[in-house]
């Protein structure tokens, strides 16, 4: 038999009880893996972690895109002569509305003014000799051909009249289309051939915008998708509707080009100016959404953290459609939960939480 000195027993001993305290502590001691990578349930007695909380509801969603475009105008036209002359007069006011038929500019037709005279003159002859004849061949004492022949001439004299009515017609600058007319660049008396431009003349209510989008959206518009712009000077945001689309993809940007109708009362909106724009694609009503930082992807699928008896619970979730910062929920939500929206990397299942809900 070992005998043992006092010293060794009693370090022994020590050493004996060492062992058994680490046996009794470890499992309160040992370290555990995250929640996120185990998903283990909180242990209880945990001090509740403050968070913020979010009330679901359903909302009205739109899938849309953001790009960027300009505004022109509904009908814009530079206004030219159709015939080179003296201007005799001008009457439009710059920058004034002008009626479909007003005449803008007079130019001088005096001398056709003089023809359509010695035409009229013509056919008035031709015409009392027209009418003899007829009675002459109705009685038989000429032909059938000189009959003819007198008609004929009366006919070609009467279009002599209606071709000097036409130039003199060109002579009358009239507005095509109700609209506004722009400066002048010219003046009584200036000569003007058919390249001198004389003004500008523009339909603004409404307006047009032009703008493109990337051709992988190009199976996602159609006519009337709703649009939302924004111009420079004009507070609150404006909406119109696309009405065409260009009906080939641009080569050189890989782009399609689409143009969108607005209303313009006020003439507010100015042909020329850049507009920043939102195409809505899709508008969903009763639509589950919630802000993009509460939902945790996961391996093969996605997760939020909802309150249940003052504690987290995770669900799992299918995403729709996302916006800049809200995410469409299409399955694993409901109306009146109570979403988590802060500290979700914290969050573990049964977690206490105390939390603090957020106005809608």
């Amino acid at each position: 038999m070992i005998r043992m000195s006092k010293p060794v027993r009693r370090l022994l001993f020590g050493l004996l009880f060492l062992v058994i305290i680490l046996a009794l502590a470890w499992p309160k001691i040992r370290p555990t893996p995250s929640s996120e990578a185990s998903g283990a349930p909180a242990p209880a007695g945990v001090r509740p972690l403050a968070v913020d909380g979010l009330v679901v509801a359903a909302e009205r969603l739109s899938d849309r895109m953001f790009t960027t475009g300009s505004i022109r105008a509904n009908e814009e036209i530079e206004v030219h002569s159709e015939i080179s002359g003296k201007i005799t007069s001008i009457h439009f006011q710059e920058g004034g509305g002008v009626r479909a038929g007003d005449l803008l500019v007079k130019i001088n037709d005096s001398e056709l003014q003089a023809q359509l005279r010695k035409a009229d003159y013509r056919v008035t002859l031709a015409s009392d000799r027209e009418i003899r004849q007829k009675q002459l061949y109705e009685k038989g004492g000429i032909s059938l051909e000189e009959y003819e022949a007198t008609l004929n001439e009366l006919n070609v004299l009467r279009a002599d009249v209606e071709l000097i009515q036409a130039q003199i017609a060109k002579s009358e600058i009239r507005a095509p289309f109700d609209g506004i007319v722009g400066l002048r660049q010219v003046s009584e008396g200036s000569y003007i051939s058919p390249a001198t431009a004389i003004t500008t003349l523009q339909d603004v209510d409404p307006v047009k915008i032009d703008f493109s989008i990337p051709e992988r959206y190009a199976q996602r518009v159609a006519v009337g998708a709703r649009i939302e712009f924004r111009v420079e000077g004009v507070v609150e945001s404006l909406v119109g509707t696309v009405y065409a689309l260009e009906p080939r993809i641009e080569a050189s940007t890989r782009t399609l080009l689409l143009r969108a109708r607005s209303p313009n009362p006020g003439r507010r909106l100015l042909p020329g100016a850049f507009a920043d724009i939102v195409l809505v694609f899709d508008e969903i009503e009763d639509a589950i959404a919630v802000p993009a930082i509460a939902i945790i992807p996961e391996l093969g699928g996605k997760k939020v953290f909802v309150l249940e008896n003052g504690k987290a619970s995770p669900r799992i979730v299918e995403t729709g459609i996302r916006t800049e910062d809200r995410v469409q929920i299409l399955s694993g939500l409901a109306p009146y939960d109570t979403l988590l929206v802060s500290g979700v990397q914290l969050l573990r299942p049964g977690l206490p939480v105390q939390v603090q809900v957020l106005p809608p």
